[in-house]
């Protein structure tokens, strides 16, 4: 792997270990100031587009906000150049009791050392009862 390249990977496990500690300024450390998020659900083809700091850091505190107990488990990451890619499962329980278990991918696009797009595309799969 170039140098490069261990730099991103490096990045995408800050980000997500971030992510799971629902550390909102240590993800946004990761992004660059006109940063995309586009989430996995919305009424786009693309999902939902939140565009710059602000927005997105609200994107991912709603995130946390709805599903108090969210991380992201199983995560794997790879670059190339100026692309990067993280695999995960996404593992939550709703407000009511729900539980969500489902695998996805984020494809980011890089600029200056930092993650200017994420791209979040996740299985559709149903939350499950409580047992």
């Amino acid at each position: 792997m170039s140098a490069e390249n261990s730099v991103t990977v490096k990045l995408l496990e800050e980000l997500f270990a971030a992510f799971n500690r629902h550390d909102v300024e240590g993800v946004m450390a990761c992004m660059t100031d006109d940063c995309v998020f586009e989430g996995a659900a919305g009424p786009e083809a693309y999902g939902v587009r939140f565009e710059g700091r602000d927005a997105v850091a609200a994107a991912f505190v709603k995130v946390w906000t709805t599903f108090p107990d969210v991380s992201w488990q199983n995560t794997k990451h790879f670059a190339a150049g100026d692309r990067g890619v993280s695999q995960w499962t996404f593992c939550a329980t709703a407000q009511d009791g729900r539980r969500i278990e489902a695998d996805g991918v984020d494809l980011f696009t890089l600029k200056d050392g930092k993650l200017a797009l994420k791209q979040a595309f996740r299985k559709d799969r149903p939350m499950l009862d409580p047992k």
